[in-house]
């Protein structure tokens, strides 16, 4: 049996990874880009959408403060993998919203993934969606269509997010996924956006694919991490 698989491991290490996740952002030296963009959509207090790559999502909770922004939940997988992230993400205040799994069949995926667009959207109603657009399972770095469709049917404003930090541990996993050490320095950089009224969601995910590309390659450039 696959540790992760056992519940009673997945929650210790999940608990362990939080106050690891939360001492390593109390003690980086964070720099902000284009902060004043995602402090006018907290100020909104309506709906908004979050994005940023599947492989800092050990990054994440340091790009989103509870005490002014909207309440957030987040879209994470089903596989025996997203709830041991599920677990960590919402021991930091942001509780999951479960979504399809790439280890199912193609029927349990369309109706995972059918729940988990209902249940964003009810979310992007009442506060903050955060999404990583290229997971589970990837390609990494490339978004589907499924975080435009959020935004065209929400209409709620899309925050993408890059965030980095040097020192990190890269895992060796399909997205080279970074988790933070501390004591380093660390970046995020946001680029504000709406869904173009009339426009193909295809094009669409190319576009804002794009731009997290170039938000991300930002902020590593900032913290002086290698790009892989």
């Amino acid at each position: 049996m696959r540790p992760l698989r056992n519940p009673v491991i997945q929650a210790v290490l999940a608990w362990l990874l939080a106050r690891w996740m939360q001492f390593c952002f109390t003690t980086i030296r964070w720099t902000h880009v284009n902060q004043a963009a995602a402090e006018a959509v907290w100020d909104s207090d309506g709906g908004v959408l979050c994005a940023f790559w599947h492989s800092r999502i050990g990054l994440s909770p340091a790009c989103w403060p509870l005490d002014r922004a909207q309440s957030p939940k987040a879209l994470i997988s089903l596989s025996p993998d997203g709830q041991f992230i599920a677990r960590a993400v919402a021991l930091q205040g942001f509780p999951a919203v479960r979504g399809s799994s790439a280890n199912k069949d193609k029927a349990d995926r369309a109706k995972g993934g059918s729940q988990a667009l209902r249940d964003g959207l009810r979310q992007l109603k009442v506060g903050g969606l955060a999404i990583t657009p290229d997971g589970p399972r990837g390609p990494a770095r490339k978004m589907a269509e499924g975080t435009p469709l959020l935004a065209r049917l929400s209409k709620v404003p899309v925050l993408l997010v890059g965030l980095s930090c040097n020192p990190a541990i890269r895992l060796n996993s399909w997205d080279r996924a970074l988790l933070p050490l501390p004591f380093g320095r660390g970046a995020i950089v946001w680029d504000r956006t709406d869904y173009p009224e009339g426009a193909d969601p295809a094009q669409v995910a190319r576009d804002w694919t794009d731009r997290l590309n170039a938000v991300e390659a930002e902020a590593d450039a900032l913290v002086g991490l290698e790009r892989v």
